[in-house]
């Protein structure tokens, strides 16, 4: 009689290291009541993933995100704006733009560039 014994394939972490382009942007929430409603609105939106970890929330979109206010205020119940948004995220990757009632993040600068009248100059090489 002959046993066969395989290891099976070492996970691989999520924390690992890869400096490919990843066409991904998102952000970090504090994990507390209003952040819990705002991951649940943006777990409802295609392409984003919400990751709940102990004292935080991540929420990652592939091409880019859109916290829409208006949807997130019928959400919670109450009025919801820039600044509650600034509150709850303590931090983002991705481009930036802040519109009074939404923001949004990209992967590409191209993108983002578009919506802040950003003129990207190709460097040569």
């Amino acid at each position: 009689m002959t046993t066969e014994t395989s290891t099976p394939p070492a996970a691989e972490s999520r924390w690992k290291v890869d400096s490919t382009a990843s066409n991904k942007c998102g952000v970090t929430l504090m994990n507390n009541q209003v952040g819990a409603v705002v991951a649940e609105v943006m777990s409802r939106h295609e392409n984003v993933t919400v990751t709940k970890l102990p004292s935080m929330i991540r929420v990652d979109g592939i091409g880019n995100l859109t916290f829409d206010f208006d949807e997130i205020s019928d959400a919670l119940g109450s009025e919801f704006d820039q600044s509650d948004f600034e509150e709850i995220m303590s931090t983002h990757y991705g481009r930036m733009v802040h519109f009074d009632d939404k923001t949004m993040l990209f992967s590409s600068p191209e993108e983002a560039a578009e919506y802040i009248d950003f003129d990207l100059v190709e460097v040569p090489r």
